[in-house]
């Protein structure tokens, strides 16, 4: 049966009209090293050698979370590279610090570029130029004309990891004709729980090419060297109660820097370590706490610790593992305000309890099981956190107890890996 390409061909209209606008937000979505040609599906950098695989994660969080499957794709195709491809900058970065970190990994096997522009002609050249054996595109990122180049190419495509917010479904609803045409070019459709299968299935996805294979964010490892950095860190900061607020967001800042004033109230020599989630408002952050008068250090400038600092400002990439592992407690943000949060999972698999705001919606799946064994604490307001905070600084045992069961939880949901690389092999055969 003949796909309909009307919807198609609308959405690139709505592209072009859209041009513009989308042309000044990759304008500062860029890292200088890379030529803004990619963005249309050229690079005058080399590719790597051929045959190749093309992963592509939309930014930072989805380039961690893919992490154990970018070395199980590497691990089971020794023959094969790797081409990983980011729309952002911070994912851009991310990804230059995890090739960094594979020394056992010949450097010509695993490459980083941007992802073109979703035009009709980017979509092509892109395709053309890397030829990919298997193209896989992580989480929800749905591209109709760069899945169609694929199709036309006859390279299998698959979606894994895939996931659908009720919010996302509700606004991919509003676009179904483009969504069922998009979906009936996929070869295997990797979900991560039965409720996203079936919204993928709703906006158009074959029942015959889904799988329910579960969440590969359960299945983080974290480098030794980040492990080590953290113990340094720790033994420095030896008696400070210490807590990590992680992936903050834009007026977020404010609410956790007042419950941290709250928190010195009982414990006048803890210490927040604050990561913002975007590089670009790092300097923002820093005039922040300057302004409020907080005695900070910032980590990108090496500044020291001491026993007057406050605040710890983690305002580096690549170092967030790391950054939770050197504290007691984690807050992960994204989640004070209206944005659906971030991933729990992440300090959780380094044994630390975790807090969050209620809006969690992104990640409800994965922080079920973590509430239900008391890995996870949701609170409300800048009060709630200082008052849950508190009380782990107060009893180190439970503190413990806590970050040992969000351990556990972890480790009983692992072998979505396994089961994503076993789909992968039925499109290209180990």
């Amino acid at each position: 049966m003949a796909l309909p390409t009307w919807p198609r061909l609308a959405y690139s209209a709505a592209l072009y009209a859209l041009s513009p606008l989308i042309g000044w937000r990759i304008w500062r979505e860029q890292v200088p090293t890379y030529s803004r040609f990619q963005r249309l599906g050229l690079s005058l950098q080399p590719l790597p050698p051929a045959p190749r695989i093309w992963l592509h994660c939309a930014s930072v969080g989805e380039v961690r979370a893919a992490r154990p499957l970018i070395e199980g794709l590497l691990e089971c195709y020794p023959s094969h590279s790797l081409l990983l491809t980011t729309m952002t900058a911070t994912g851009a970065q991310q990804t230059q610090a995890l090739i960094s970190e594979q020394p056992t990994v010949d450097a010509t096997r695993l490459a980083h570029r941007f992802l073109p522009l979703d035009f009709p002609g980017a979509a092509k050249r892109f395709v053309r130029s890397v030829q990919p054996e298997l193209a896989i595109l992580f989480e929800t990122e749905l591209w109709p004309n760069l899945i169609h180049a694929c199709h036309q190419q006859g390279i299998p495509m698959a979606v894994v990891n895939g996931r659908l917010s009720p919010r996302a479904f509700k606004r991919y609803q509003r676009l179904r004709p483009l969504m069922a045409c998009t979906l009936a070019e996929i070869s295997w459709l990797a979900a991560k729980s039965q409720a996203d299968a079936e919204r993928f299935n709703t906006l158009g996805c074959s029942t015959d090419i889904t799988s329910i294979v579960g969440s590969l964010k359960f299945e983080l490892v974290t480098s030794s060297m980040a492990i080590k950095e953290s113990e340094r860190l720790l033994q420095k900061w030896k008696g400070r109660p210490v807590w990590v607020a992680g992936s903050s967001r834009e007026g977020e800042e404010a609410l956790l820097l007042k419950a941290h004033r709250q928190l010195l109230q009982s414990y006048p020599d803890a210490l927040l370590v604050l990561v913002p989630r975007h590089p670009q408002r790092f300097d923002e952050v820093a005039k922040l706490c300057q302004t409020e008068g907080w005695t900070l250090s910032r980590r990108s400038q090496q500044q020291p610790v001491t026993a007057q600092t406050q605040v710890y400002l983690g305002d580096t990439l690549g170092e967030l593992a790391m950054l939770y592992a050197a504290g007691h407690v984690a807050f992960v943000g994204g989640s004070l305000v209206p944005l659906g949060g971030h991933n729990v999972l992440e300090p959780a698999s380094l044994g630390r309890p975790v807090l969050s705001g209620l809006s969690i919606e992104n990640f409800a799946d994965v922080a079920e099981p973590l509430k239900s064994v008391g890995a996870l604490t949701l609170i409300d307001s800048p009060d709630a956190l200082a008052e849950v905070l508190a009380g782990y600084f107060a009893a180190p045992e439970r503190t413990k107890k806590a970050g040992q069961a969000g351990r556990e939880v972890i480790k009983a949901q692992k072998g979505a890996l396994s089961r994503t690389l076993a789909g992968l092999a039925s499109l290209l055969p180990r």
